[in-house]
């Protein structure tokens, strides 16, 4: 087996032992969604998200690919597609990430965060500079309908035997 091939296994494992809800697309290991919730303490708090993760044949080498599957309002979020601005995904990527650190720390960071400057969600951008309190309304709205968007997840993956 290659190295990126037990990366790819070893992480996909340690993703599933830290109680993260991974349904695998077809047999392979490089196509999966994840259920992922919003922040502790944040607007984002309660919401409920469905994201689909692509990992490149390099992997870890080169970063996942990571989208949202239900809608989620965020400036930095494409509306349609579900597609992520996030620096540490698309530009500087370190085969010391893993991707528990997508879940745990990058997509948390990028809800508590965003940075309305690089938007891929003009509207929500605008929004959130113009008038703070009515985007908070708008993003608090959109997570109350989060779960109701939300496909159930099943956990369809044996663990490899490393025998």
């Amino acid at each position: 087996m290659s190295s990126p091939s037990k990366r790819r296994e070893m992480d996909l494992m340690k993703l599933m032992m830290s109680d993260y809800k991974v349904e695998m697309v077809n047999d392979g290991m490089q196509e999966f969604f994840v259920e992922f919730k919003g922040p502790n303490e944040s607007i984002y708090q309660g919401g409920v998200w469905k994201i689909r993760v692509e990992l490149p044949d390099a992997y870890p080498y080169k970063s996942p690919s990571i989208g949202f599957i239900n809608k989620i309002y965020h400036p930095n979020v494409d509306e349609m597609s579900g597609s992520v601005c996030l620096d540490v995904i698309n530009q500087t990527w370190s085969p010391m990430f893993d991707l528990v650190n997508v879940f745990e720390v990058f997509l948390p960071q990028l809800l508590l965060y965003p940075n309305p400057s690089d938007p891929l969600n003009g509207e929500a951008a605008a929004l959130m500079m113009r008038d703070r309190p009515a985007y908070e309304q708008k993003v608090k709205a959109r997570v109350s309908l989060s779960d109701d968007t939300m496909l159930p997840i099943k956990h369809t993956f044996s663990l490899p035997n490393f025998k």
